[in-house]
This record gives C-alpha cells, structure tokens and sequence, in this order.
C-alpha cells in the first residue's frame, strides 16, 4: 500500500511539473497566444496593404484616370494642348 502511494505521488508531482514549467505547461500556452495575436495584427496589416494596392491594380486596368494621373504626377506628362508652368522660388540666400 505504501509503494502504490509513493508512485502515485511521484506521477502527481511529474504531471504538475509538466504544467508549470515543461513542454505544453500554461506559460508557454501563454507566450504561443501573445505570438498567436501579434502575428493576427500584422496580417491585419498586409490584409489592409493587400486590399489597397487590389483596388489599384484594378483601377489601373479598369480605368485611364489613374494611368493618366500616375503619368503626370510621376512623369510629368501634360495633354495635348495644355500649357506646362513650372514656378520656382528663389532661394533664401
């Protein structure tokens, strides 16, 4: 009788061992769901990122607004007929 205690109590402290401090135990449970939620925000992110540059992918094949604003403001193309005016400021001496 005395042995089937002492085993018994050996396999309760090993299974409290496990939870506290060894594989699968509460704390790393813990640290895998902060990971978890901080890997969850950051896909937020490139879901948001993702969304924008779809919808613009999209106006660019759709539409010739977009192509024609991009030409402009990142080439500096004007229309047929329109007159191009460059201002420049003189710089503070």
């Amino acid at each position: 009788m005395r042995w089937l205690l002492a085993v018994l109590i050996a396999l309760f402290v090993f299974l409290q061992y496990r939870l506290w401090v060894g594989e699968g135990s509460l704390a790393q449970k813990q640290m895998l769901q902060r990971e978890v939620e901080s890997q969850r925000l950051e896909n937020q992110g490139f879901k948001e990122r993702n969304s924008i540059l779809a919808s613009e992918v999209s106006d660019l094949k759709d539409g010739l607004e977009s192509v024609e604003e991009r030409a402009r403001v990142d080439l500096g193309m004007v229309k047929e007929g329109e007159t191009f005016y460059m201002v420049v400021d003189k710089e503070p001496k």
